[in-house]
């Protein structure tokens, strides 16, 4: 029988502009890979938000591997719990190695220099992230796809358990996107990683991840595997717009065609 990482009850949560999140249920299995799909402000963002203890939730309960994560402090949660930010904001000109040895911060005491096995983890995430080369630049001196692939090192070196990312591709050119993905689901097979990200690209969604849950509005339109979820009736309605969805012939996946304004006639 599949093990929860997240179960999640009766979720509600926003900002004090008013509730983004409401009243959502769902549950995300061990080893799983999720995205989180939607428009703009139907509350994806926010989720992530809530499920990294970022945002405290209004109403509804988390759980982690059964834990109530309100009971969890911050450090042995993020022992556990991985968080990549769309927005993330350094106003100091730290070095590549300084972002990604943060990681390391849950696993360490106060003062505490890293010790061989930190050392270990810092630079397998630098490899995996394909960002070893970048180490002694700044921060200042890379592009915004490479500060994507950094921050994801940074996720890694914690060696967490659950992965959260918040549009991990949006900075990264085809190939790099292909790179990061292609990382993920590795991790996800062979160190039963569990995954839990928002994507905008449908397409990337239905290829990579074996559940997706569709937000509308703040609550779930449709949550389950992609050929269940992607459908051109549930993208019509959440994103009013036409579509055709195909079947991919390698993956057998369902695969999502714009329509534009002038093929509609």
């Amino acid at each position: 029988m599949n093990k929860e990482s997240f179960l999640i009850k009766n979720l509600s949560g926003g900002y004090q502009s008013g509730l983004i999140i409401k009243d959502i249920s769902f549950a995300v299995r061990e080893g799983g890979f999720t995205s989180v799909i939607g428009p703009n402000g139907s509350g994806k963002t926010t989720l992530l938000r809530i499920l990294s203890k970022v945002l405290q939730p209004r109403d509804g309960t988390i759980l982690l591997e059964s834990e109530d994560i309100s009971k969890i402090c911050l450090k042995d949660f993020c022992k556990k719990v991985a968080f990549v930010s769309s927005d993330i904001a350094v106003n100091f000109p730290f070095s590549v190695w300084e972002i990604v040895s943060m990681g390391r911060i849950p696993h360490l005491k106060r003062m505490q220099q890293e010790k061989k096995e930190d050392l270990a983890a810092i630079n397998a995430a630098l490899v995996m992230t394909d960002t070893a080369h970048l180490k002694d630049k700044s921060l200042d001196e890379i592009s915004a796809g490479e500060k994507q692939r950094v921050f994801i090192a940074r996720a890694l070196a914690q060696e967490p358990q659950i992965v959260l990312l918040d549009e991990p591709t949006s900075h990264l050119d085809i190939g790099h996107q292909i790179h990061i993905l292609d990382l993920l689901t590795k991790l996800n097979r062979e160190k039963k990683l569990t995954i839990i990200m928002a994507l905008h690209d449908l397409n990337l969604a239905s290829q990579y991840c074996d559940q997706i849950i569709l937000l509308d509005n703040g609550k779930i339109f449709k949550s389950g595997p992609p050929e269940e979820v992607l459908t051109y009736q549930n993208i019509e309605n959440v994103y009013r717009t036409t579509v055709v969805v195909k079947e991919n012939p390698l993956n057998s996946k369902p695969y999502v065609v714009l329509v534009p304004s002038d093929c509609k006639k």
